[in-house]
């Protein structure tokens, strides 16, 4: 079985189960085991960190029940929101963090990792000093008090394209890989030009190192900032030196937005 997953990753320790911690797969394997009655193991396409959001995760698990495919979604999800209502006190008007958009059969040796042929992530980004702005949204875009040359952040994104050697846009922490290459199928950065303005960066390849794109972000948005320029992208690249790179743009920002098969 296939589901297609949209979280809020603003109250979760991140996808990947951990003991003591607050999981996105934790959270969601313990409500279908209790649904379903038996013990459901889910295998997730990406590690989205703390703090992460998706759109459209993905997640394959093996079990054979009575419901329906089709019935699925549904029922999980009313268990999803019964378990938020008693567990935040807000009863029947509480919304899950978590939802099953679809649930599909697949071949018994499918695997939603392995499976992949690459995913898209999408980073959201928001320029401007509005306080009321920083209260409602800081879970879910990066703010960034000045304003952004979104001409020039599109110009640095292109550069990411095809395939490279992304050792520089590496943070040190993640699972030892056996390459660092990667292709970039896509990557462009659009927003409005001027006032407070509202940025997405989309990027889509056949896979990404640990934390990759949020370092490509922060350096995007020091072009965007003017500290550097565009056409440096390509020497970042050809550096495979983490340190050439910019900074790491937060969490909140990042959400997870398709997985490809």
């Amino acid at each position: 079985m296939l589901l297609t997953i949209a979280y809020d990753g603003s109250t979760f320790h991140g996808w990947q189960k951990q003991p003591g911690e607050r999981t996105v797969q934790g959270y969601l394997e313990q409500t279908m085991t209790k649904v379903f009655g038996r013990e459901i193991q889910l295998s997730g396409t990406s590690r989205t960190d703390a703090g992460v959001h998706a759109y459209g995760q993905r997640a394959s698990f093996k079990a054979d029940f009575g419901i329906p495919t089709e019935k699925i979604a549904l029922v999980v999800n009313n268990a999803l929101c019964a378990r938020e209502g008693s567990e935040s006190g807000r009863g029947g008007y509480a919304k899950s963090p978590i939802r099953i958009l679809k649930a599909e059969d697949v071949p018994p040796d499918f695997h939603a990792r392995f499976n992949s042929k690459g995913k898209r992530y999408v980073y959201k980004i928001r320029t401007g000093a509005d306080a009321q702005s920083l209260v409602f949204e800081r879970n879910y875009v990066y703010h960034v008090a000045e304003q952004l040359d979104t001409e020039a952040m599109n110009e640095a994104a292109k550069a990411f394209e095809g395939e490279h050697d992304f050792k520089s846009f590496e943070a040190s922490g993640g699972n030892p890989r056996e390459t660092t290459v990667r292709r970039i199928f896509s990557a462009s950065v659009c927003g409005q030009p001027g006032g407070m303005q509202r940025i997405e960066f989309s990027v889509a390849g056949d896979g990404f190192l640990y934390n990759m794109v949020r370092i490509m972000t922060g350096t995007l948005v020091e072009v965007g900032l003017g500290k550097r320029k565009p056409e440096e992208i390509g020497d970042i690249i050809e550096a495979a030196d983490r340190q050439m790179a910019g900074h790491t743009a937060p969490p909140n920002g990042l959400y997870l937005a398709e997985v490809f098969y």
